[in-house]
């Protein structure tokens, strides 16, 4: 943490004097200026007076407010720029290639199937659709953004966004083109995007807890296990023996990508086989079931495929320049309460995948960017308007799957060691211990499990992820994309619920409750909570869940952002004046990532 510290002090030593370096004045300094006795303005206009003292007097005129605007934008590039060069250089490790394999797989294919309903109602996207919009957002967070850790794409939320407004339009007597329309609705959204980030609105995020991460974690959770089963009960619209095939392909796929995981963590065959199997056990199962469906009598019931079209191809042959301006003027203006919506949704769900693909678990060095990246994300939901594409946002559970993949693990470094049995890494920063042979034998004292490290903090495989994608649109490469049999999606998305839902903090209070007593570490926080309380708060978050998802499966669908927003407030206002001791507070809620992230948003709560 010191060697955070001195970090990101050392950043900003390094910043330019000048004009810009009021706009990181504290409210002590602005009060100072305004104590400041009056300038005699006079003969400041003659050819004489001092170019100091002019700026002075037109810093004084200039109100604190104007002065803030773009704050946060430049303290994130200024923060984040000394360290582009070292972005790139950093990737040479070979965490980045099983990062780069487990991202794209879990990324494209969830993302295509989340589409799906797209595709088949409002006949207006297809798979090239999504898969262009990934890689727009991979190349520009990746060569662009302040925080390349973090996955965007296209979600199960925007594909609700998306559909819920094709259904709303064909209602109407004389529904405008749709993709028109939808373009304005991205500008809209786009501009409120650019307006929230030079206004600073990201610094709210310090408001945002564990509290509203762990509720929309859990929903985005159930998403994917709803659309698991959605994808596997649309299969019975064909032929019977096909369907069956998909269930069980799906069965298959959850069952194998678990059981490497279970190997990973397990003390069995050599530490590195365990890594190989946590890196690479959801692309082999996902490529072997895919196989299956095509062994024996399972290929003879010809199980239902992707969809995919032409290479480079929009659906129905469209033009990629979609021309939003021709839109009847009436339906501009109806277009904004929609943009509203989903600068709601994305100000929640991108800046809370950013969050918890930074969190406290994870030992990062390098400075975050929020306001910076906000305002990128403006700029990727416009383009998506313009060429026809869902709009891609921050993936959840994508982005801390992509980090917790670039982990380095290592045993911690016991004090008591000699100093020449540590060897100092100056690029990675970490404290490697070399052990004789001798010593190295079983150890079962916490010291001598293994413990994340360090990161690999770096640009290369959200980059490579997005690059596949665009090579994933060719001709051959579609016809091999088109022979992945639905069923194995529908275990896919199974799969990345549950697990998702193992790390969730409401799972877990949910699996204190149940826990037998005798059985459970003295040394558990949750003992010193009382289980009213742990039962008033888990309560809380599920409701919350609860409204979000019931919300989604109605005609008013749209508003769900609202009612994730809402999750905020309910923290911040009303569970403080329940009967929580600050101690049970501290210990069932807390910030999502560490205070050197949250710097970056102008601390924690």
């Amino acid at each position: 943490m010191h060697e955070h510290q001195g970090m990101v002090a050392h950043a900003h030593e390094c910043r330019p004097l000048g004009n810009l370096g009021s706009l990181g004045a504290t409210p002590g300094k602005i009060e100072h200026e305004r104590q400041q006795p009056p300038v005699d303005l006079a003969g400041l206009s003659s050819p004489g007076a001092s170019v100091t003292l002019r700026n002075a007097v037109t810093k004084s005129r200039t109100p604190p407010f104007i002065r803030r605007l773009g704050a946060g934008i430049i303290q994130d590039i200024r923060a984040r720029a000394p360290w582009y060069f070292r972005d790139w250089t950093d990737a040479w490790n070979y965490r980045v290639v099983p990062a780069t394999a487990l991202i794209f797989f879990s990324n494209v294919l969830p993302g295509i199937a989340f589409s799906l309903d797209l595709i088949e109602t409002t006949q207006q996207y297809g798979v090239a659709e999504v898969l262009l919009s990934t890689f727009m957002a991979a190349f520009i967070f990746s060569v662009f953004g302040a925080q390349p850790l973090t996955i965007a794409g296209v979600t199960g939320p925007i594909t609700v966004f998306n559909k819920t407004i094709y259904d709303i339009l064909q209602r109407q007597p004389h529904p405008p083109n749709y993709l028109h329309f939808m373009g304005w609705v991205y500008l809209w959204a786009a501009i409120i995007h650019w307006i929230t980030a030079v206004l600073n609105w990201c610094n709210f995020l310090k408001y945002v807890t564990l509290f509203s991460c762990d509720a929309f974690g859990f929903y985005v959770s159930w998403v994917y296990l709803q659309y698991g089963v959605q994808v596997t009960t649309r299969q019975f619209a064909g032929d019977f023996n096909g369907a069956a095939v998909g269930i069980i392909v799906a069965l298959l796929m959850v069952v194998l990508s678990f059981v490497f995981q279970v190997l990973s963590v397990k003390p069995y065959f050599h530490r590195a086989a365990r890594r190989f199997f946590a890196d690479y056990g959801m692309p082999i199962s996902l490529v072997a079931t895919s196989a299956i469906a095509y062994w024996g009598r399972f290929h003879s019931a010809s199980p239902i495929t992707l969809p995919v079209g032409g290479a480079f191809q929009a659906a129905n042959g469209r033009p990629w320049l979609v021309k939003f301006w021709e839109l009847d003027g009436e339906w501009v203006g109806v277009a904004l309460p929609f943009g509203i919506v989903l600068w709601i949704l994305f100000f929640f769900d991108h800046n809370v995948s950013s969050l918890i693909a930074q969190g406290a678990q994870f030992p990062l060095r390098k400075p975050p960017g929020f306001h910076y990246d906000f305002f990128l994300l403006g700029v990727t939901t416009f383009i998506s308007g313009i060429i026809g594409v869902p709009a891609p946002n921050g993936l959840i559970p994508q982005a801390p799957i992509h980090t917790t993949s670039l982990l380095i693990m290592g045993h911690p470094v016991k004090k008591d060691v000699d100093e020449e049995k540590h060897i100092r890494r100056q690029d990675t920063h970490v404290d490697i211990v070399c052990m004789d042979e001798n010593e190295k034998r079983y150890d079962p004292s916490p010291e001598a499990r293994e413990v994340p490290i360090a990161v690999v903090e770096q640009r290369v495989s959200n980059l490579a992820q997005g690059s596949l994608c665009l090579v994933l649109l060719t001709g051959p490469l579609l016809h091999v994309l088109g022979l992945i049999p639905r069923g194995v999606l529908a275990g896919l998305f199974w799969f990345m619920g549950a697990d998702a839902l193992q790390g969730n903090g409401i799972s877990q209070k949910l699996l204190y409750f149940i826990r037998d007593r005798s059985l459970t570490p003295p040394d558990e926080p949750l003992r010193k909570v009382r289980t009213s309380r742990l039962l008033l708060f888990v309560g809380i978050q599920l409701a919350g869940f609860g409204a979000t998802f019931a919300v989604t499966q109605t005609v008013a669908a749209i508003g769900f952002p609202v009612v994730i927003l809402l999750l905020v407030p309910i923290r911040t206002l009303l569970i403080p004046q329940l009967s929580f001791t600050p101690e049970e507070l501290s210990i069932l809620d807390g910030p999502t990532a560490s205070p050197f992230t949250m710097e970056s948003v102008g601390g924690s709560l």
